[in-house]
This record gives C-alpha cells, sequence and structure tokens, in this order.
C-alpha cells in the first residue's frame, strides 16, 4: 500500500522489477489517497521511485528504494484488490458475484456463471473508447451499473467477480495486432472446460478475452482468434 502525502498534483510512481531492465510499471498517485500495487512478477528484487512533477512532462525524484521480494505463493498478488482491480465487500460488483455462483458446485462452474453475465450484459461504449484520457482507471460497480464499458472496464470487472471467489486472475494489459489492448488470465487447479471454449489444465495461466467475446458475440469465428495465444503479447500484468 502506497499513499501520497505531499501537495504535488501529479505524482508517478514506478515499479521495476530488477532482472527484467526493460518492463517499468507506472501509476499516478493522488495526494492523501492510499493505494495497492502488487509485485506482479512474483519473487525478487524491485526498485520502487516517486517521481514529482516540475513542469510539463519533465519529473524530479522524490523517493527511491529497492525491495527484495519472496512470496508465500505466486498466485497470492491475484487474489487481491489494487489501485486497477478496485474493490470493497460493499461493492456491487462483489455482491453480484456472489448472486451468480450461488448455484455453482465448484470453480469451473462459478467462472462459467460470471464469464457468461459479464458477456452477456456489458455493452462496449465506443464513445467513451474514443475520449478515454491516458491514466484512466476503471470503476467496477459504475460498469455494472451502466452496462457499457472499454476493454479494461470489461478486464477489470471479471477480475473482480472472480478474485472475489478465490480464483486467480490477472488484467492483462498487452497488443493484439496493432490495438493496445486488456484481458484477463485465469488460474484454475483442476481441469475442464469453460462452455467448450477456454479448457484449463491446471499447470497454466488461461487467456480470456470478455471484450472481444461480447462484442464479436461469441462467433466461431471470434472464439478462434481469442483461442490462439499467439495473437496476443501481454506488457503487463495487475
Amino acid at each position: 500500500t502506497v499513499t501520497y502525502h505531499g501537495d504535488n498534483p501529479k505524482v508517478k510512481l514506478q515499479i521495476k522489477y530488477v532482472p527484467d531492465e526493460e518492463t517499468v510499471y507506472t501509476y499516478n498517485l493522488q495526494a492523501g489517497q492510499s493505494d495497492v500495487f502488487l509485485f506482479s512478477r512474483g519473487d525478487g528484487e524491485y526498485q520502487i521511485t516517486v517521481n514529482e512533477n516540475i513542469e510539463g512532462n519533465r519529473y524530479s525524484q522524490a523517493f527511491a528504494g529497492t525491495c527484495q521480494v519472496a512470496l508465500k505463493d505466486q498466485l497470492t498478488p491475484f487474489l487481491y484488490p489494487n489501485q486497477y482491480v478496485k474493490f470493497t465487500e460493499d461493492s456491487q460488483a462483489v455482491g453480484e458475484s456472489q448472486k451468480l455462483v450461488q448455484s455453482a458446485g465448484d470453480d469451473l462452474e462459478a467462472i462459467a456463471a460470471i464469464y457468461n453475465y459479464v458477456i452477456g450484459n456489458i455493452q462496449y461504449d465506443f464513445d467513451k473508447a474514443a475520449s478515454v484520457q491516458s491514466g484512466y482507471l476503471p470503476d467496477i460497480d459504475e460498469t455494472l451499473n451502466t452496462k457499457k464499458g472499454i476493454c479494461f472496464d470489461y478486464a477489470a470487472l471479471m477480475t473482480a467477480m472472480l478474485r472475489v471467489q478465490r480464483i486467480p486472475t490477472k488484467l492483462v494489459v498487452g497488443y493484439t495486432g496493432n490495438l493496445y489492448h486488456a484481458w484477463i488470465n485465469v488460474y484454475l487447479e483442476g481441469q475442464g472446460w469453460v462452455d467448450n471454449i477456454i479448457y484449463f489444465d491446471g499447470t497454466s495461466w488461461k487467456l480470456m478475452d470478455p471484450t472481444f467475446a461480447s462484442s464479436g458475440n461469441q462467433s466461431q469465428e471470434i472464439m478462434q482468434y481469442i483461442g490462439n495465444g499467439a495473437n496476443y503479447q501481454a506488457k503487463y500484468s495487475y
């Protein structure tokens, strides 16, 4: 958890996994607000910096440090809320998730119920997609109430609803073709199918793209595209 106690209106938190010099996670901080940020790359050394805006695109370093991370379970970071996947016990999406899984006999059925709800009830918001600004953060309850959103909203809502059920889920941001996109990866012990589309073998994360599945009406063509992991290039996991 990070809380910025200064008064600068533009502050950046950067988290870099030292073994991978190329990937730096950058977040916006707001004065007096606490947010959770995860060590998404697992065990190892992380470099953490806080940069305050001077003017324009120029920033000055206000804090720098390193920490050595050793997780009890590599799945743990993907079971809790964070800045991009915000929820509490009082969130409407949490209550909806609980309703959806009432008749589920196991995690596989819970995933299917949540997946079907999200792709069947949330519509893609083309106006929002055309006007969204850098630094946008999803609001899962707003998505649930308006029943529309962009790919980030689809992924955040489904991630939250699955994490509530203690199902490890990553919100992934990267590229599909030339399109900057967000989807989710789910991990499930055991094996089975979700709607004969997603197969869990219990040994790896499985990609699910609720945005494309919804906007493409689960056509055979779109589901084949989603099912081919080579079509996706992950850059960040939240």
